[in-house]
């Protein structure tokens, strides 16, 4: 079976660890090259030694231009690119700084169109494709999620108004909305939980497919998305959360 996409260079940041790290990988099972932004190093030895790791603090205007170039001079251009890297925190209206709020949007939204702007002489030089990482909070929201959802929200309209611009010059941009994806993170999230076992048998049941994401589902969407199979699929926001966004809620005694 062919590689689908064999010669082709791909940033993806935070590619070294959860959802990252399933973008990483599916992308390299194809033949991809694979560029990974982030600060510290991947933790994964095997990723590191078959991807090009560039340190870069994303909150820095400066970091981005730098990796994009490092990227390009180490690799020879760039076909995709992989907005992943992204922060949460759990603050009310109320409970929320400023500061706060400007590092979510920092990261999560700016950096982004940042690495948009950086990478588009060359997305536009191979047709490529830009895959940003959304949220079901960007449609719906937790409690004390009014940065992230608000983050996340203004990345799925970043993406179909990116997609409107540049669809004329080749290049296409999509979204992933993942829900509830299984990581180091979200393990310690639910660890942390006064009752971890009964929050484990609730998020199943809100997941009508019967089981949590993993990595790997999203970086299978993301390998279509970035390759020349979805060549007339652009400015769209796909939802990739076992149908839980489609499952009413009963009430339970």
């Amino acid at each position: 079976m062919s590689e689908r996409l064999a010669g082709k260079v791909a940033i993806v940041t935070g590619g070294g660890r959860g959802i990252g790290l399933g973008i990483t990988q599916r992308f390299l099972e194809e033949g991809a090259k694979v560029a990974i932004i982030q600060r510290t190093p991947p933790e994964d030895h095997t990723i590191k030694e078959r991807t090009t790791y560039i340190q870069a603090d994303l909150a820095k205007s400066s970091d981005i231009a730098r990796a994009v170039d490092e990227t390009v001079k180490q690799l020879g251009g760039v076909d995709v690119l992989v907005n992943n890297a992204g922060i949460m925190f759990e603050k009310t209206v109320e409970e929320m700084s400023e500061a706060d709020w400007d590092q979510m949007m920092t990261i999560n939204l700016k950096a982004p169109f940042l690495l948009t702007k950086r990478t588009m002489p060359f997305l536009k030089s191979r047709r490529g494709s830009i895959i940003n990482i959304g949220s079901i909070e960007g449609i719906g929201s937790n409690p004390g999620h009014p940065a992230y959802s608000a983050s996340k929200a203004g990345l799925h309209g970043f993406t179909g108004a990116v997609a409107v611009d540049h669809g004329r010059d080749g290049v296409r941009c999509n979204a992933i909305a993942p829900g509830w994806i299984n990581s180091e993170l979200s393990e310690i999230y639910v660890d942390n939980m006064p009752d971890s076992a009964r929050v484990r048998r609730e998020l199943l049941v809100m997941h009508p497919v019967g089981r949590l994401g993993e990595p790997r589902d999203i970086g299978n969407l993301a390998v279509f998305l970035a390759s020349d199979e979805s060549s007339f699929v652009t400015g769209q926001v796909y939802v990739v959360d076992g149908g839980r966004t489609k499952k009413l809620p009963l009430p339970v005694s």
